[in-house]
């Protein structure tokens, strides 16, 4: 199969013009002239098939080398395939660690290959008996508009089902995350002080949530006051500290009189900095992600923590735990969290939040902006 290529830095025409603008610029720049870029909007085809490729490894936060967008024809099923289109395509801190070549839990994705991603999509045609044209389904097919499967590790959502983005955030990977990183690893009792940061994204918000609903003081740490002031008045945190703040320090440490017993950490940097002094004995500490650290091309700049952090870690017989949510637990804690998730959604118990970016072409500057920290809430794509 062939592909037109396009280099995001190198559009000839009008359209890719507008195109590469939309690509690589803040989301509010974009939304500021909408009227402009809509106009010439890249919108799914019925007959090309659009996808963003990994044109080189970034070295720091990507930039408009990074992906690049190829477009060719929408590839035909053949026996025991189904032909999948992309409905919304999730948006997660991990996919900056995924371009890069360094030894993880999964491979990178390699130079010239589709990035990576979880997408909700309908199957457009199917040789396989347990799918039908018209299924909603779970996939990790990636940042393109159409994709062939075989139909191992797709989940069937059904015809019709309720909120379909919902299962790449509260009812997916991010809201499982934060159930099974907080209840099996955190463990928090009732009257535990538990402080999460990135409180008001995806991970962040469910992990305050289920704490409040195990009867804890939750404090969240957030990047400005709108995100604070939702935490504690949609979400229900006891408190919300701006990190941004010039006395953050002075306020968390006031906002946990009784030290922190459970910190999830999902940041790193200088929140983590901040924490350590405030970690009581036997506290425990779930980490799915450092963010503030993926773009670095060396170690951080100023004072060395590590001293800082084995110490504490030592003195107060801290319980550090690494997790990756596709492996780290049994099949039975997904089906609990399903179970659980479900009832708490019913009953209003968990609030949910999500921003959804409108078209594949605006992708990239979304991952961007999510990775900086100024994303709001769930992110995911409506591709089509």
């Amino acid at each position: 199969m062939e592909y037109m290529l396009y280099s995001t830095s190198t559009f000839v025409s009008v359209i890719q013009q507008v195109a590469i603008f939309t690509l690589f610029t803040s989301y509010e720049e974009r939304h500021s002239l909408r009227e402009i870029y809509l106009e010439f909007a890249m919108p799914q085809s019925l007959d090309t098939n659009r996808r963003v490729v990994l044109a080189e490894r970034p070295n720091g936060l990507p930039n408009e080398n990074t992906l690049r967008v190829e477009e060719g024809d929408i590839p035909q099923p053949g026996p025991g395939e189904l032909l999948l289109r992309t409905v919304y395509l999730s948006l997660d801190p991990y996919m900056r660690g995924r371009m890069d070549d360094a030894k993880s839990y999964a491979e990178p994705v390699k130079i010239g290959e589709v990035m990576t991603g979880q997408v909700v999509a309908e199957v457009v045609s199917s040789n396989l008996n347990a799918f039908e044209p018209g299924d909603y389904v779970l996939s990790g097919s990636g940042w393109q508009d159409y994709a062939l499967s075989n139909g191992k590790e797709v989940m069937n959502l059904g015809k019709e089902p309720q909120n379909p983005s919902w299962s790449l955030g509260i009812m997916g990977m991010p809201g499982y995350t934060a159930y099974a990183g907080l209840l099996k690893i955190g463990e928090p009792q009732p009257g535990e002080t538990v402080v999460v940061a990135a409180a008001s994204g995806p991970v962040g918000a469910t992990v305050g949530q289920i704490a409040k609903i195990k009867n804890c003081k939750v404090i969240g740490i957030a990047g400005g006051a709108d995100k604070c002031a939702h935490v504690v008045n949609n979400l229900g945190f006891d408190a919300c500290i701006d990190h941004k703040a010039d006395d953050f320090a002075e306020q968390l440490k006031a906002a946990c009189p009784d030290g922190i017993d459970v910190y999830f950490e999902n940041v790193g940097g200088k929140v983590l900095y901040t924490i350590l002094p405030l970690l009581n004995a036997f506290a425990r500490v779930p980490v799915c992600g450092v963010v503030s650290w993926y773009n670095l091309t060396g170690l951080p700049e100023g004072s060395d923590f590590g001293p800082a952090i084995m110490g504490t870690i030592l003195r107060m017989k801290v319980k550090v735990q690494g997790f990756i949510i596709f492996d780290s637990f049994p099949k039975s804690t997904y089906k609990e969290f399903v179970q659980d998730m479900t009832q708490w959604l019913a009953k209003g118990e968990v609030q949910y939040k999500e921003q959804v970016v409108e078209g594949l072409e605006n992708a990239p500057a979304a991952l961007n902006d999510l990775l900086v920290g100024k994303s709001f809430g769930k992110v995911v794509v409506k591709v089509g």
